[in-house]
């Protein structure tokens, strides 16, 4: 059967192509495995669907934003140039009212949580849409990226609890070196694009062989903050089981991108199988009547 050509498929398939919904398992399995930590089990249906409306509509949030700031840039680029709104299947104000529509879930979603979910609502926003800028003007945008994507445990746990214990800030800072490993890997396929276009990104900044270097090491310290997370939390061995899966093929996609560093196909697609294997370790050591890997 043949691909549909753009701009043949009806109102929601173009909407999913649009927000890309077939990568939110990217990052959906983190955000899930945190909010059966915060929990310290299965959470009640309402949480967990608040919850997760507030993760896509603040992700459908940033990307629908981030197509109306890029509609220029993306024209020029060969890998985004059959985007909606660089063709026309889309308008800039479609992408607007999609932004503002699904900030508003979020921010409802929030309301409906607690207090504190509420109160930082704009923050995630402002984290999420800030990005769309952050390219044009440093290299650090890359690591803005880790960011937006470490604000997930901390958010998980505001939502199901009203506070951030102090634990989680070690989950954010694997989050953190996580999400940055993934956009340098990433960014490495548009360095030829970016260079053209005049944006900046740590692979542009350093490189492409201190870029590839550099990937290893932020999975290495992100795995060991999620290790020393999970060990804090007193959580039983397939935690840590799944975490030690993901050393391993975290280790075989580094020496991928060794061999192909601007040819980011495989570790791209390996990382909804890290997410997953995250997910699966963190719901067994949760779920599972087995005693923590170090007692007490």
């Amino acid at each position: 059967m043949s691909a549909r050509a753009p701009g043949t498929d009806g109102p929601a398939r173009e909407l999913g192509r649009f927000l890309e919904i077939q990568n939110l398992g990217l990052n959906l399995p983190f955000a899930l495995a945190f909010l059966l930590l915060a929990a310290r089990g299965l959470p009640s249906l309402l949480t967990v669907a608040l919850v997760v409306v507030a993760f896509v509509a603040a992700r459908n949030a940033g990307h629908s934003f981030n197509r109306y700031a890029d509609r220029r840039l993306d024209a020029l680029n060969p890998r985004t140039q059959d985007r909606a709104l660089v063709t026309g299947r889309h308008s800039p104000a479609f992408a607007l009212g999609v932004c503002a529509a699904n900030s508003a879930v979020l921010v409802a979603a929030a309301y409906l949580l607690n207090p504190l979910a509420f109160l930082l609502a704009p923050v995630a926003l402002a984290a999420v849409l800030g990005y769309s800028y952050t390219k044009r003007r440093t290299a650090l945008t890359t690591a803005f990226l880790g960011l937006v994507e470490a604000i997930t445990p901390a958010a998980v746990y505001i939502a199901v609890t009203g506070t951030l214990p102090p634990v989680v800030l070690y989950a954010v800072g694997g989050l953190l070196a996580w999400g940055t490993a993934f956009e340098t890997i990433h960014s490495l396929g548009d360095l030829e694009s970016d260079r053209a276009l005049g944006l900046f990104s740590v692979p542009r900044r350093i490189g492409v062989r201190a870029s590839v270097r550099l990937v290893p090491l932020l999975h290495s310290a992100a795995l060991a903050l999620l290790a020393v997370f999970g060990l804090l939390l007193g959580l039983a061995w397939p935690y840590f089981v799944a975490l030690a899966g993901m050393a391993t093929l975290a280790a075989i996609t580094d020496r991928a991108l060794a061999l192909r560093p601007t040819s980011v196909r495989i570790p791209f697609e390996r990382h909804f199988a890290l997410g997953a294997l995250y997910l699966v370790g963190t719901l067994l050591a949760v779920l599972l009547p087995l005693g923590p890997l170090w007692p007490g």
